[in-house]
């Protein structure tokens, strides 16, 4: 079928409706099908909407489709920018660039810091302001931190920054997690909190340990997790920790036969 048949079966409006629906791989392959696909899913009003819905800390209005924003080369390597690409696709995919070069000094942060299998609390904070000086949105943590084979306090990274800094609600981040099949992994939180004083005499430090997995803190069934993490160690709690839950050793099971 050429592209005047297109044309004719299919009314712009219609079309442009279905390429302004799809993510970004599904609208670059419908983008290969012909040129009436190519010249309509280039266009500048559906790749200006993709970076709205994925980017809204940039503060894009409808207003400035016809204008692309400056792309700075400077914050990406050489070897990642496309010249090629013009129009708000090439910023888009020139800013995908560049979020993941920084959701690499993230990864490579936190995983320099884990010791051990875990992480203390205040170098976790420090990863999630970088996280959100850097304007990560959601779609980035779903794209960057939300894999399965990267350690699980990665994950929770991710987690903790979609729902405490972005707000997103609990069911996209479900959505999100289950797609990514990393919902039932398990997280440790240890926080150690200085001993009440009686009698004049203070007693023992006091430890406490909390398993969760991704899927109950997303949907908010532990909150006094997700607080410890949000404040770290600050006034009564001197010390937090995080790592991967270990496995939960089953006793022996013995089979008699008849």
């Amino acid at each position: 079928m050429n592209n005047r048949s297109i044309q004719n079966w299919v009314p712009s409006d219609i079309a442009f409706k279905i390429a302004s629906l799809l993510q970004e791989l599904d609208l670059c392959a419908l983008g290969s099908c012909s040129r009436f696909w190519r010249e309509l899913c280039g266009s500048d009003h559906i790749w200006a909407g993709l970076c709205r819905d994925r980017w809204p800390a940039l503060g894009f209005d409808k207003e400035q489709s016809s204008s692309v924003p400056e792309f700075n080369p400077h914050q990406l390597q050489q070897q990642h920018l496309d010249s090629n690409l013009k129009g708000w696709r090439g910023f888009y995919v020139n800013k995908h660039h560049e979020m993941a070069s920084k959701a690499d000094a993230v990864i490579a942060f936190l995983e320099q810091c884990i010791s051990s299998e875990s992480v203390e609390v205040n170098h976790y904070l420090v990863a999630m302001q970088n996280m959100n000086s850097m304007q990560f949105g959601f779609r980035d943590v779903v794209l960057f931190f939300f894999k399965e084979n990267l350690h699980v306090l990665l994950n929770l990274a991710g987690l903790h920054y979609s729902i405490a800094w972005l707000g997103v609600p609990a069911g996209d981040v479900m959505e999100a997690l289950n797609s990514s099949k990393i919902c039932d992994r398990q997280i440790c939180v240890q926080w150690w909190k200085l001993g009440r004083w009686l009698y004049g005499f203070r007693l023992r430090d006091e430890s406490i340990s909390r398993r969760a997995s991704l899927r109950d803190l997303a949907m908010m069934k532990e909150q006094q997790v997700l607080d410890v993490l949000y404040r770290g160690a600050i006034h009564e709690v001197i010390r937090v920790q995080i790592s991967a839950a270990k496995p939960v050793s089953s006793p022996w099971s013995c089979q008699t036969s008849s």
